[in-house]
């Protein structure tokens, strides 16, 4: 199976851009706006590149190395269309209907408009492929908080009070989203109070996840990064942890979920937050540690996650803009 991952990982990426370039009106993909048919050359480009994502992400050691890179790509990527767009080359815009770039837009914006449900059904598609996955690998600004988590070399600690304050978060939002919707309150300062709250969410990585070396946007502050937590413990992938496990805790320096801390490696069970990074694996001396998938073994698992995630990164990479 290890020698068809790439293959099936292109195929698998040209089975969810051509439908979503034939059923739309306008092209999706950027190559098809400017030049006859580029669009088709584009989707080849991106099934090959999945193909190699693919190719390299067998191995766990550089899946550990290159995720952190594949991740800032799109997100430079996203960011770099979205200001091409807003500088006046419309062509790099998905639509001439612009929102905020925060991921608690995902969850407000729906609640605050009553419709709109696009990135909401985009989000529930990717949570059924691959999970909470989606904070570690596909999230456009979740990149940015692991950059600035890897300030500090050793990830530290955060507050019991830190669950709390991200229910809180999250409920604030969605109240806030209603009440805007009930009082009236114009688009354009609904979008820029979206605006200051992704901006207050960039403060927290410069000052917070800077200074603890852990991912305290995505785990405190981001309330779509709880709402993927609990969705995506209905996904049968799993990090298992198994009796093997000498307690040794390397994995722990490799987490900056905050899944794998000394309580849940006595108890072998990963914590609530784990996003299935899979940068814990290659740490683990005894090989203890191995993505679980109903019916498949750790290694058939592992690969079927890694065409999954391949192939969604490519697609995102081709599709994702505002």
């Amino acid at each position: 199976m290890s020698a068809l991952t790439p293959i099936a990982a292109a195929l698998f990426t040209l089975f969810l851009v051509l439908p979503a370039e034939l059923q739309t009106e306008h092209t999706m993909l950027l190559l098809g706006r400017f030049v006859p048919g580029g669009s088709w050359i584009q989707a080849g480009a991106l099934a090959l590149y999945a193909g190699f994502v693919a190719h390299k992400l067998r191995d766990p050691r550089v899946h550990a190395r290159w995720r952190p890179w594949l991740w800032r790509l799109f997100s430079v990527v996203f960011f770099g269309q979205l200001a091409l767009g807003l500088l006046g080359f419309e062509r790099f815009l998905m639509s001439g209907a612009l929102h905020p770039p925060v991921p608690a837009v995902i969850l407000a914006g729906p609640v605050y408009r009553g419709g709109g449900l696009f990135m909401v059904f985009l989000l529930l598609g990717t949570l059924a492929l691959v999970g909470p996955a989606w904070c570690s690998h596909l999230c456009y600004v979740g990149s940015w908080d692991d950059l600035a988590a890897r300030a500090r070399r050793r990830p530290g600690a955060l507050p019991a009070w830190r669950h709390g304050a991200r229910a809180a978060i999250l409920v604030l939002v969605v109240v806030a989203a209603f009440g805007m919707r009930g009082l009236g309150v114009p688009p354009l300062t609904a979008g820029w109070l979206a605006v200051g709250f992704g901006a207050a969410g960039v403060v927290v990585m410069v000052l917070a996840s800077r200074r603890l070396g852990v991912m305290v946007h995505c785990l405190v502050f981001c309330p779509l990064g709880l709402a993927v937590n609990l969705l995506g413990k209905l996904h049968p992938f799993r990090l298992r942890i198994d009796d093997s496990c000498t307690r040794c805790m390397a994995c722990t320096a490799a987490c900056r979920y905050q899944a794998l801390e000394p309580a849940h490696i006595h108890a072998k069970q990963p914590g609530f937050t784990c996003t299935l990074c899979a940068e814990c694996l290659p740490r683990c001396r005894a090989g203890s540690l191995r993505l679980h998938f109903p019916g498949l073994g750790p290694e058939r698992a592992r690969l079927l996650f890694v065409i999954l995630i391949s192939g969604l990164h490519a697609s995102f990479l081709g599709l994702g803009r505002i």
